[in-house]
Formats: structure tokens, sequence, C-alpha cells
């Protein structure tokens, strides 16, 4: 069942993932004060998280990924491959390069360091509701960075003619306007973002984005972004 705030919208139900005590309530607190978010749920560790959204189906997942018995790239994992309805985003102190990667590789829809501003936080949350992705340009950056080394070994693995062909006809050519708009998601702009720049509604830029997807084969935004940078000549 929703719950709905006193306008009738839904807020958005959030789950916290999270194994210092202190950390997971003071969270809590800041989510709960604001009218259209509620914390449905609060997990210790990533068998607990995993446990908790399959019962509870919240819209959001905040996931710490360093968390006694399993940790949250392995619990992201879970989720995400059995509640397609939930977003995950990680919170987290870990910036590493591989970390971030086996997040993203994972299904995160948003990554996000323990030092970002309340505000940033609460517009991230408030984004992926909407269905969108979020990646800081630091992590978007470690993420592309990780995804160039992988397609740089790739091409010393040598692919049959007719593989290659396989794959590119599987993929639908875009069109310029489609291709505008992908490389600023790989910029890492939001819709609204991208409907300003372009001068367009969001709604007409929603439907772009789900065109794109669907050409590529792609699930989500950051899936989008990688795809992008993996095609784009390098420098």
């Amino acid at each position: 069942m929703t719950t709905e705030q006193a306008g009738g919208a839904p807020r958005v139900r959030i789950l916290i993932a999270e194994d210092q005590a202190l950390v997971r309530r003071g969270t809590t607190v800041l989510l709960s004060m604001e009218p259209d978010m509620e914390v449905v749920g609060q997990a210790c560790d990533g068998i607990e998280a995993v446990s908790m959204a399959a019962a509870l189906h919240p819209d959001v997942v905040l996931m710490d990924l360093h968390m006694p018995r399993q940790g949250g790239v392995a619990a992201t994992r879970e989720i995400t491959r059995t509640l397609p309805g939930t977003q995950v985003l990680v919170l987290t102190t870990l910036d590493d390069d591989e970390t971030v990667f086996e997040a993203v590789r994972a299904g995160a829809h948003g990554y996000l360091l323990k030092d970002v501003s309340e505000l940033e936080l609460l517009e991230t949350i408030r984004a992926l509701r909407r269905g969108e992705s979020r990646l800081t340009p630091q992590i978007a950056r470690k993420v592309m960075d990780q995804f160039r080394r992988l397609a740089e070994y790739s091409d010393y693995v040598p692919e049959s003619a007719s593989t290659v062909q396989k794959r590119d006809s599987s993929i639908e050519s875009l069109n310029d306007k489609e291709e505008k708009i992908l490389r600023l998601i790989t910029d890492g702009m939001s819709n609204r973002q991208i409907a300003n720049a372009m001068f367009l509604a969001e709604g007409t830029v929603k439907n772009y984005v789900s065109r794109i997807m669907e050409k590529l084969h792609a699930n989500t935004r950051t899936a989008l972004a990688v795809i992008s940078a993996k095609q784009r000549p390098q420098k």
C-alpha cells in the first residue's frame, strides 16, 4: 500500500541499508522531515537489505557498500535483479575505481559519497524516483575510465567478422538529435537540464531517452553513458 502525502501524491518509500547505527538513524531523521519521503525500513547489512527489500518493495534503497555478512555490491545485484521497480542509490565513503565500477555494473542507479550535501542527497533521491540515474562528475569519470580500459583490453581479443556483424546489426542507428541527447546523458545531465539545453519539453526528452535505450538495448541511463563512452574515439 502506498502512503500519500497531504497533497495526494505518493511519497518516495525508502529503505536505508547502513551498518553504522548513528549514520542510519541520522539519515532516517533527515529523510523523514521531507513531506514527500518516507523511510519504510532500516537494514544493518546486505543480507537484511535484500530480505527487507523483497518484503517492502521500496522505491529507493539507500545502500552503503562496506557492510558485514554481505556487502552493498552483492546486495545491489540481488535487489536490482529481483525488483526492477526499485532504484538503488549508493551512499558510501568508498570511491576507488574498482568499487565504483562494480557497484554500477551491479545495477546501482546513483552513486554518492557521504560528504555530499543534504540538498544533493534529497534531489538525487527525487531524481531516481522520476526514473533518472545520477552519478556525480567525479564518479562518472571513474566509471568511464574503467570502461575505456576494458574497451582497450578488448581490442586485443580477436573477434570473427560474423560476430562483429551480428553485434553491430543488433543496434539501431541514432538520428542527430538522439546522438546529441546521448552525449548530454554521458555528460551527466538530467532530463530537465537536457530539455533546457535543447529547448524541448521535459516529457519530450523523456520519450527520446526511452527510444535511445530501446535502440541501444540499455536498461538504465548509466548503461547508456557506458555504451556512449565505449563508442567514443580515444584521444
